[in-house]
């Protein structure tokens, strides 16, 4: 299982648990540092779909790359 870095524009506590509620969905193991706002992603989904679900919150997402 590959671990993924995204940085996501999020600025609260509120921020944090959009994401949680969006990758909850997915059933995938995730780890949210909000005061460097990365999210790390352990999975075998493609990086696309997981980007695509990070977006779903409405904040600004990029994919930093494996960890």
């Amino acid at each position: 299982m590959t671990t993924h870095e995204f940085f996501v524009d999020m600025t609260c506590e509120g921020c944090s648990g959009a994401v949680t509620r969006v990758l909850k969905k997915l059933d995938v193991k995730f780890d949210i540092d909000l005061p460097n706002k990365k999210v790390f992603i352990d999975s075998d989904k493609d990086t696309d779909v997981l980007l695509e679900t990070l977006k779903k919150t409405g904040k600004t997402v990029t994919y930093i790359g494996p960890k």
